[in-house]
Formats: structure tokens, C-alpha cells, sequence
């Protein structure tokens, strides 16, 4: 008998949770809290632009809704991506 996962998983980034101050986002078992003081680009964007999120080539994260790319990198260590919003 073989145990294995049926199908492919459809998406590897997800959006588990939005409030007023950010939003959640799953990728790959480890979830980031994106807060719109430090991700400008999704404070005025609806709920249905911030859920259509893809995850490209494992580290390239992409709401083409909104036009925003972000690497996982950014998330994980924000300090080494200064943002410069004006």
C-alpha cells in the first residue's frame, strides 16, 4: 500500500489572515506578518489583490494584481532591505 500525498499542492503562498494593520502570509509551513507601515504597496489594495499572491521559483513572491514583487529574503530579514517609500 502506498501512503504518498495525492495531486499537487495548489498554492505554496497563502494569505491566512487580514486586519488593519497587515496581513499574514503563509509560505512553505513558515507564515510573516507583512504590516502596511513597512509594506505600503498593500495598504489600499482589496482583499481579493492581497489573496492573489504567487510563490515563483521558491524565493520570488508576486501579486501581479498590484504589481508588487518581493523576495522571501525581504521577508526574513527585513533589516537588510531598507524600503524607501515616498
Amino acid at each position: 500500500m502506498n501512503c504518498s500525498t495525492l495531486g499537487v499542492p495548489t498554492s505554496l503562498a497563502e494569505v491566512t489572515n487580514i486586519d488593519h494593520f497587515g496581513f499574514w502570509l503563509l509560505v512553505e509551513n513558515k507564515e510573516y506578518f507583512l504590516p502596511y507601515g513597512d509594506f505600503p504597496w498593500f495598504r489600499g489594495a482589496t482583499v481579493d489583490q492581497i489573496l492573489n499572491v504567487q510563490l515563483l521559483h521558491e524565493d520570488h513572491l508576486s501579486w501581479p494584481d498590484l504589481d508588487v514583487d518581493l523576495s522571501l529574503d525581504s521577508l526574513q530579514s527585513p533589516e537588510s532591505f531598507p524600503l524607501i517609500y515616498s
